[in-house]
């Protein structure tokens, strides 16, 4: 998942060996913060509330953010089965424009962000206080050990639709990643994969159905990581063995 790799990169880039030199479990994120609380585990990797929640029950503080990771990192997907877009293009066309156009209005006011965290606060969704969410929708952090900040690059949902579009150097990344932790045993065809799975020809007709928004007319982008290292899609295979700390062969 997103997250280990995540955590697996942070804990890399100071010189840890995410396999060799710590333990690490899953749990489920509702959990996160009682595992702690009991003594359970000394830290975790989630998404919000459970980071914002830790630090207002006063039993952890944010040691780092994915942003800080990777900024403007991709995180969450809409996935199907490429055989039910196959059968259903016109459901799947909607689909995906159908969350564009929710994505356009969370990002359209703090109102509607408030709104939003007020919404998935609610019992049948996340079952937590609001003030839990509000704070990171709106990109105010506050680490709890002293210092808050306004984010630079804090959750988007829309940013003109470039949230969205499925850049095939983000799937390239992952890939990359779990090649470097032995996850794949071999490397695979990475821009071949990315293409076949990160539908960017229904992304575009989606776009084109919601109207007004700009659509790249690349299908990769660089970024530069925590550790200063940059990606682009270029050489996947050697971006993989690059790192000082890797499994590959493992």
């Amino acid at each position: 998942g997103t997250h280990a790799m995540w955590l697996y990169y942070w804990l890399a880039s100071g010189g840890i060996n995410p396999f060799d030199d710590v333990r690490t479990v899953v749990v489920p994120p509702p959990q996160m913060v009682m595992n702690m609380r009991i003594g359970n585990m000394v830290g975790f990797c989630v998404g919000e509330p459970w980071n914002a929640r830790a630090i207002n029950d006063r039993i952890g503080f944010t040691a780092a953010t994915s942003q800080d990771i990777w900024p403007e990192h991709p995180e969450k997907v809409l996935g199907t089965r490429r055989d039910w877009v196959e059968q259903n293009p016109n459901t799947a066309r909607a689909l995906v424009a159908a969350l564009m156009d929710a994505a356009r209005w969370i990002d359209a006011s703090d109102d509607n962000k408030r709104e939003t965290a007020q919404i998935l606060a609610h019992r049948g969704w996340l079952n937590t206080k609001e003030q839990y969410l509000t704070g990171r929708m709106l990109g105010a952090y506050d680490n709890g050990i002293g210092r808050r900040w306004q984010d630079a690059h804090p959750m988007r949902f829309f940013e003109q639709g470039e949230v969205s579009y499925p850049w095939l150097s983000d799937g390239m990344w992952f890939l990359t990643q779990f090649r470097r932790w032995g996850l794949l045993k071999s490397d695979p065809d990475y821009l071949a994969v990315a293409q076949r799975i990160n539908r960017i020809d229904v992304w575009k007709e989606a776009a084109q159905a919601v109207g007004g928004i700009a659509i790249p007319t690349q299908t990769l982008r660089s970024s530069t990581l925590i550790d200063g290292s940059v990606w682009n899609g270029a050489d996947p295979a050697a971006y993989a063995r690059s790192f000082a700390i890797q499994r590959i062969g493992a």
